[in-house]
């Protein structure tokens, strides 16, 4: 069996790192290609640029928002999240392939603080699987992948905090140990081909919401007359980052409840 954990570590491991940041990098050149045609032929250029980068650095850094909604969801996600990040890039066995594959390596994080991590991942990814599985709503709208790569990201976790700190005959020790990097080989080539991709388009999205979902011009009244309010105007006399004038916000609305008014008297 020390063949084929060898193999995994070695040219196996290096075909998937090579997918994985292939891939990554063709996905982010792409969205970045996306991103500035549809700003280049978009009428509407105006982006509050400033409020893009609020938007970015709050998903990134979701702190203010874990205890808003679904408060133990979040903070089960956030916790799942940094451990699949840390651990892989700075547990110190984890270097050493980095640096027999690529040539170079970063100083690895305490041994402490990576079991610590990878106790806490294992129990937020039980914790996040365990509630869409008893969720009536979150069974109605998972697919077999949302049971998949839980499971899946927790194995090289699992089995990796086995071998360093369990008790194994060899065959055992050799046998987690293959999953432990198969699993984990398995995970890097399919990155760019799921929903993981996520993870490195997440800083980019609050950009691709603001800069790509522009209305063609004149669909405000086109909307309003599918409606039946075409006499109700869907612009304001200033531009969009400006403050609406409140006698013509007043106005409008004034409008609308007259015109809703006028439509259930009509209905009775």
């Amino acid at each position: 069996m020390e063949f084929w954990i060898q193999l995994g570590r070695g040219p196996l491991f290096a075909v998937a790192l090579s997918l994985m940041v292939l891939g990554i990098m063709r996905i982010l050149a792409l969205t970045v290609v996306g991103v500035l045609e549809a700003y280049r032929r978009s009428w509407d250029r105006i982006v509050n640029w400033r409020e893009v980068a609020s938007q970015t650095v709050g998903w990134l850094f979701p702190v203010g928002r874990l205890w808003r909604r679904r408060p133990v969801y979040s903070t089960l996600s956030v916790l799942f999240h940094a451990g699949l990040l840390l651990v892989p890039l700075f547990a110190a066995a984890h270097l050493l392939l980095w640096r027999h594959s690529v040539g170079f390596a970063w100083k690895a994080m305490p041994q402490t603080s990576v079991d610590a991590l990878t106790i806490m991942t294992l129990v937020a990814g039980a914790g996040l699987l365990l509630g869409r599985a008893t969720s009536a709503a979150a069974r109605a709208i998972s697919r077999p992948q949302e049971y998949f790569w839980p499971v899946l990201l927790l194995v090289p976790f699992a089995t990796g905090f086995a071998c360093s700190h369990a008790a194994l005959s060899a065959t055992t020790y050799q046998t987690l140990m293959i999953l432990h990097v198969y699993a984990a080989d398995l995970i890097m080539a399919l990155i760019p081909f799921t929903k993981i991709a996520h993870c490195a388009l997440t800083p980019l999205s609050q950009i691709v919401t603001a800069v790509a979902w522009k209305f063609p011009p004149g669909a405000g009244d086109r909307i309003a007359a599918t409606l039946g309010y075409a006499d109700c105007p869907s612009w304001l006399p200033k531009a969009r980052l400006d403050k609406a004038l409140p006698a013509v916000a007043s106005t409008t609305t004034a409008r609308l409840d007259a015109k809703v008014a006028k439509q259930e008297v009509t209905a009775s």
